[in-house]
């Protein structure tokens, strides 16, 4: 019956017209992602973008990037400025069209951008939507106009002439609405990345930040673009050869292809752009990239006879060590993204564009660098031999029960019983001492114990082979049973969830950072998979000295103050330096109950500077990171996402 009384509600008067912009408000992630750190940052992108594409034009050579006090942020170009002519259609002026309606804009047609980095015209009005206030100043024709919007859209007078200029160009200032955001704070480190990102991909085009916070400033401008790119990505690691640049700028398509293999180093690092948006997600491009790079190597190794019982290398034995960096210029009648964050490309016709030309392109320098041309067969062979010796071993281990019994993983570790790999867990605890308190407060079924002996050693310092002979790492790599570097197969893991669960203290974050170096340089498939997390202990018990039973955790200072509160005086406060001061029913309830306890998931958000950081901070030139230190260090160790979520952190 109730039914039928739903179904007679559903009519006209059910259907929902939402004006403007507030669709946008409504349903915020559908456009930039998320209402997250990330999805605030996009909206500065989302500016960003049209800056980029009036230099990416030709129409000036300098953005200004400013964090103001009061949590609003500018970006100001040189180029023409946005027209601010009345549009037909509308009978508005087109800046506020721009600004006010969704999917509006210059950019769909190749009149007046042949490439831009804006696709859906939703960019400004969507950033316009999510705002406390959006300000626009425009100096064109000789003239400055100025036009204000306000709680998410909403315009503020008319777009007015304030008077005389001898410019060109666009400012945008906006504030994002605590309304809609979790976090409305922009991060220095995250901006200043992304617009060193743009100047690498934008040659001569100066790229300047500051910030009115901090009083910090930062200026990025490169006179070679992705050669500069790939050398400061490398700059800590083993070389094998110059930067390679190989590039066809006479297409419809414009492509440029830098590259550069690494020595110890046993991951690809691949990434693309299409003009000069990161597609993390990959696509067609990078599909073509890697059928054109595979096809040239094994048709030059076959012509002169340089692989091993003539079997053709496969496409990860030639990317290994690998840093390549793919950016593309697509006009706009051939350009597809698929979603609205344009994560991945979606063009046809760029796989056969990108495949052809890297054929042609590194089978010509293959032919003309005949020594480079045989040092990097050779590595690739290598790595197919590695591959296949290590395929040939586990096939050995599964078919031959009297190996599998005769290995012992370690006297240290304590495992699950339960049998189904994708529900266990893997507790990697710092000292015995904590090892024994998380045996007993373990659940048996799905999950396991391995404590450390002592720290792990730096992994980034350290030939594959020097690690293997460490027994921590050979006794990890044994228990995930999933292989190492290059022969890392995610499909073996024993676990579905690999767990740091260290002492709240710097040795503590010491030991989680050489284990997320470890997991980052050779078992990088667990972390993109999230599937590494970091357990957070708490750092205080408060406990009513007259009522024991009253009593709470506190895992920050704040909730320390809280607490106190709650349990009332008198009250004992019970500080954990360590794992082991907790019983093991203590640390089951905190730390590693699934029901109450609080993970954090690491995950590579932005892989640039991720690769970067590990670089310097764990490189071998102390020089480096000690530079990095005094301009950049920040003495917050980590942030508690809420008990009981499992979400995400950066590596």
């Amino acid at each position: 019956m109730a039914k039928n009384q739903n179904l007679n509600k559903y009519n006209e008067d059910s259907i929902d017209v939402l004006e403007g912009l507030e669709g946008v408000r409504k349903r915020p992630a559908m456009y930039i992602g998320s209402t997250n750190s990330i999805g605030l940052h996009h909206l500065v992108w989302e500016i960003l973008d049209n800056s980029i594409d009036e230099a990416l034009s030709g129409f000036g050579d300098t953005i200004t990037l400013t964090i103001h006090q009061d949590g609003s942020l500018s970006v100001k170009d040189e180029g023409r400025g946005i027209p601010v002519g009345i549009q037909k259609q509308t009978g508005k002026p087109a800046v506020e069209i721009i600004f006010s309606t969704l999917h509006s804009g210059g950019k769909f047609s190749d009149k007046n951008y042949v490439s831009s980095a804006g696709l859906h015209g939703v960019g400004a009005s969507v950033t316009n939507a999510l705002s406390e206030y959006v300000d626009v100043v425009v100096n064109r024709d000789g003239f400055s106009y100025h036009i204000r919007f306000e709680n998410g859209g909403k315009k503020i007078g008319k777009l007015e002439k304030v008077g005389k200029s001898n410019k060109t160009g666009t400012l945008v200032r906006f504030k994002p609405d605590p309304k809609v955001f979790s976090t409305v704070e922009f991060k220095w480190e995250t901006i200043i990345a992304h617009l060193q990102e743009s100047a690498f991909l934008m040659k001569k085009v100066r790229f300047i930040a500051k910030d009115e916070r901090t009083k910090m400033e930062a200026e990025y401008y490169y006179e070679e673009g992705l050669k500069e790119y790939i050398a400061t990505l490398n700059e800590t690691k083993e070389k094998m050869h110059p930067v390679l640049v190989l590039e066809d700028l006479t297409g419809e398509i414009k492509i440029e292809v830098a590259m550069q293999y690494c020595l110890q180093d046993y991951n690809e690092s691949i990434y693309s752009y299409v003009n000069n948006i990161r597609t993390k997600d990959g696509g067609t491009h990078e599909n073509g990239f890697r059928a054109g790079l595979t096809r040239a190597v094994n048709e030059y190794a076959e012509l002169n006879n340089l692989l091993r019982n003539k079997v053709k290398l496969e496409g990860s034995d030639i990317r290994e060590g690998l840093t390549a960096i793919i950016s593309l210029k697509i006009p706009e009648g051939k350009l597809e993204f698929e979603g609205q964050t344009k994560g991945k490309l979606g063009t046809p016709d760029a796989l056969a564009y990108v495949q052809n030309m890297i054929l042609s392109k590194l089978t010509y320098y293959l032919t003309e660098n005949k020594d480079f041309a045989t040092n990097l067969i050779k590595k690739c062979v290598d790595s197919q031999a590695a591959r296949l010796a290590a395929r040939k071993a586990k096939e050995e281990a599964r078919g031959n029960k009297k190996f599998r019994s005769d290995t012992l993983l370690s006297d240290k570790l304590t495992p699950a019983q339960s049998k189904e790999y994708a529900l266990n867990e893997l507790f990697i605890v710092e000292g015995d001492s904590a090892g024994g308190t998380a045996k007993n407060g373990r659940d048996r079924l799905h999950q396991a114990i391995l404590p450390l002996r002592g720290k792990p050693l730096n992994t980034d310092s350290l030939t594959m082979e020097q690690m293997l002979k460490n027994t921590e790492f050979a006794t990890l790599i044994a228990t995930i049973g999933a292989g190492v570097g290059p022969a890392f197969d995610i499909q073996d893991s024993k676990y579905g969830k690999i767990i740091i669960m260290t002492d709240a203290d710097t040795d503590g974050a010491h030991i989680q950072t050489l284990l997320l170096t470890f997991f980052y340089h050779h078992m990088r498939p667990l972390i993109q998979a999230g599937k590494v997390f970091i357990a957070i202990p708490p750092l205080y018990r408060v406990m009513n000295e007259q009522k024991p039973s009253q009593f709470v955790y506190a895992w920050t200072d704040e909730e320390l103050e809280l607490g106190k509160k709650t349990v009332g005086s008198p009250y004992r406060i019970s500080r954990y330096k360590g794992l082991g001061e907790m019983n093991a029913s203590q640390l089951k309830e905190t730390t590693m109950d699934p029901k109450s306890r609080t993970l954090i998931r690491v995950n590579i958000e932005d892989p640039l500077i991720v690769e970067r950081r590990v670089g310097i901070l764990m490189g071998k030139d102390p020089s480096v990171r000690r530079k990095w230190v005094e301009e950049n260090i920040d003495f917050t160790i980590r942030e508690i996402i809420g008990k009981g979520k499992e979400d995400g952190k950066k590596i």
